[in-house]
């Protein structure tokens, strides 16, 4: 099981912890403020106070043994990019860096950040979305061209199967899954008959998934 560290516990980095925890994956959280210590330590495996500025202190941690550090670091850019170059420098095999801008991210990667991540932007376009469309619940950018988009299941789709609605030869879309009440259908079956109140996860192009959001 892959093992997680989240260093920096903003809003961002807290929600990736807990999540990452949630998912039942084994987290390690880093801060040097105590009270946000104090305030994520029943929700994450381990939480310790540390300055991941200091090399010393992330040997200390052990941070070269974890499959994935997320740099969740908040306002302070030259802090960021100091720990991701540390984080490189000491063995990650992946780093993850929260960005506030175009020009951050940049610096990121050419530091070695393998991922880089705008939390704002990214939020910016999911209120964009979900405004556009009362029936679109979130919307997750996995690069330029593609994303994935939570979807309420229109009334004429209602008893019909995912066969019978051809939404791959209509969009273009893929659907992933299905989410009805609190199970998670992956994978479903292409003869199964969708329900109201279902929620179809779907992947594809970002402009033939505007044609499922006009929908």
């Amino acid at each position: 099981m892959k093992q997680f560290a989240v260093i920096g516990l903003g809003r961002f980095g807290t929600s990736v912890a807990k999540t990452l925890n949630m998912m039942g994956y084994e987290v390690l959280a880093v801060d040097d403020d105590q009270n946000r210590i104090q305030e994520i330590v029943n929700d994450v495996t381990h939480a310790i106070q540390a300055d991941a500025k200091d090399e010393q202190a992330l040997k200390a941690l052990g941070i070269r043994n974890f499959d994935v550090v997320i740099v969740a670091i908040g306002q302070d850019m030259q802090a960021s990019i100091l720990v991701t170059v540390l984080l490189k420098e000491l063995g990650v095999k992946c780093v993850v860096t929260k960005a506030q801008t175009e020009l951050h991210g940049k610096v990121l990667v050419k530091v070695g950040a393998d991922k880089v991540v705008y939390p704002e932007r990214d939020m910016g376009t999911r209120v964009a979305h979900s405004l556009v469309s009362s029936n679109v619940l979130d919307h997750i950018e996995i690069s330029p061209d593609h994303s994935i988009l939570e979807v309420i299941i229109p009334d004429n789709l209602v008893g019909k199967s995912l066969m019978e609605s051809a939404l791959r030869a209509k969009f273009g879309v893929t659907v992933m899954a299905i989410k009805r009440g609190n199970d998670i259908i992956v994978s479903p079956p292409p003869d199964d008959p969708m329900q109201e109140g279902d929620i179809l996860v779907v992947i594809g192009e970002n402009k033939k998934l505007l044609s499922v959001e006009r929908e």
